[in-house]
């Protein structure tokens, strides 16, 4: 009996303080996607078509980056000047090519590739996009990952699920 009111104060104890910050000073901010909080009267900040976006330098990444961009229509400017950039992608790329024992036992030279970008606004500093990707036996490994990159993007901006 007794585990049994120490299990119910302890859910008092829990549920309590968590009931009261809900009440208290939350009013009209909310949650927005991406974990940034909002209030009602502020517009959210969103990647709209045609916004410049300057690319950072990945390690020869961005230049895949980049042909994705364009190949599947991603509906932004892609700037060379920081400074007129309306965003700033980031982002890394890990490429693991087939090894030696791999290549001659299995006869696969395909690659294994991780990727992930973020779009940052210039303005507000707020991750706006981010997107991983891990790709297993590629045979074009950065390409693949890049188009893969630029189509979850694309389907950001247009609004599309699954982005």
């Amino acid at each position: 009996m007794s585990h049994l009111r120490t299990a119910m104060a302890l859910a008092v104890l829990l549920l309590v303080p968590s009931s009261i910050y809900a009440q208290q000073g939350r009013g009209s901010d909310s949650i927005a996607p991406g974990g940034t909080t909002e209030s009602k009267d502020a517009p959210v900040e969103t990647i709209r078509a045609g916004a410049k976006v300057f690319i950072e330098p990945m390690n020869g990444f961005e230049n895949y980056l980049e042909a994705a961009i364009q190949k599947k229509q991603v509906p932004i400017t892609v700037v060379t000047d920081r400074e007129k950039a309306d965003f700033i992608l980031t982002g890394n790329n890990e490429h693991k090519g087939a090894g030696w024992a791999k290549m001659v036992f299995m006869g696969n030279i395909h690659s294994d590739e991780q990727a992930s970008i973020s779009v940052i606004s210039v303005k507000s500093s707020a991750v706006l996009f981010s997107y991983a990707v891990d790709k297993k036996n590629t045979l074009h490994g950065q390409q693949t990952s890049a188009e893969a990159c630029a189509k979850h993007l694309r389907q950001h901006i247009e609004g599309k699920k699954g982005s």
